[in-house]
């Protein structure tokens, strides 16, 4: 009897099912590790999968993909520790009790996804806490999986425990002392318009701008990062940053500004950069600041 009579093939369903693994799953690792690729919305053999794979034809299905049976046995298909176990957005919502449909929007308010014509697709940020691209495999449409590891993302849970109603208030000792510092020396009592109090005059004209031009806007959110750093202001809409500097002449304020340059230059956020000069002419340079993230103003 010849070897190719005793090779015995699995369709990547048959696979899946050895391997108790989701079918998209497979997939992903298959097309991960350059065994397959994507012709005109059809999973095809690349040269490296013919090695282990072939084409097989379906009286009814028509041609379809088949694996040497010995491919389960690969390391391709082997998790060695928890961080290489990856789960969906249904996943998410069911661990932190909110609506399958909220999660991604809420990653997206994050900076780990952004939205797609259709889909999602991953951030810079979101490969940074390890998210894979992945995409379906009849449709194409994009979306991300994320390593079980984003369950105890810091900032992913304080966004659901606010979002929940829970206390959610940072202990002074997890701040930097150049932080604790600053909020020390420079008191929120400037009261904006919409109710918010921020720590200069600047910053309140700025607030008010924002509110006066129905821009949604936080004051002093953290950044979604593992590091304890805040913005001056967030917008929802475009994710985008907004920092005002307001003591160019200091050299401690100037360090600290260099620093969360450099954040926001590692994650690739959208930041809007306001000096002393720029005050009094918000009207002016604001909205052409906004819509190069494609804000409109009025």
């Amino acid at each position: 009897m010849s070897t190719s009579q005793k090779t015995k093939y699995l369709s990547t369903t048959a696979l899946s099912k050895e391997l108790k693994m989701n079918v998209k799953q497979v997939f992903q690792i298959l097309l991960d590790n350059d065994l397959v690729k994507r012709v005109d919305d059809n999973w095809v053999l690349t040269e490296k999968g013919e090695k282990v794979g072939t084409k097989k034809k379906h009286p009814k299905i028509g041609e379809y993909i088949a694996w040497n049976e010995n491919i389960k046995n690969n390391s391709i298909f082997k998790t060695t520790n928890e961080k290489d176990v990856f789960i969906n957005a249904t996943a998410l919502s069911n661990h932190f009790g909110v609506s399958k449909f909220k999660i991604n929007p809420i990653l997206s308010e994050l900076g780990f996804v952004e939205k797609s014509i259709k889909g999602w697709k991953m951030t810079t940020l979101g490969k940074s806490i390890g998210g894979k691209q992945c995409e379906y495999e009849r449709t194409g449409i994009p979306y991300v999986n994320w390593p079980k590891s984003i369950l105890q993302n810091k900032r992913l849970v304080e966004t659901m425990n606010e979002i929940a109603g829970k206390d959610t208030e940072p202990k002074e000792e997890e701040e930097t002392k150049s932080s604790v510092d600053f909020r020390q020396k420079y008191e929120a009592k400037h009261r904006a318009a919409d109710g918010h109090y921020v720590r200069s005059r600047a910053e309140m004209l700025i607030d008010n701008w924002l509110y006066m031009s129905g821009i949604v806007h936080a004051y002093e959110r953290k950044l979604p990062i593992e590091e304890d750093v805040y913005t001056d202001f967030y917008l929802p809409v475009g994710r985008v940053y907004i920092e005002y500097w307001g003591l160019e002449d200091n050299p401690k304020y100037q360090a600290r500004k260099q620093e969360k340059l450099k954040i926001y230059e590692k994650y690739d956020f959208n930041l809007i950069q306001l000096k002393d000069a720029d005050i009094q002419n918000l009207d002016d340079i604001l909205p052409k600041k906004l819509l190069k993230f494609g804000i409109q103003a009025y």
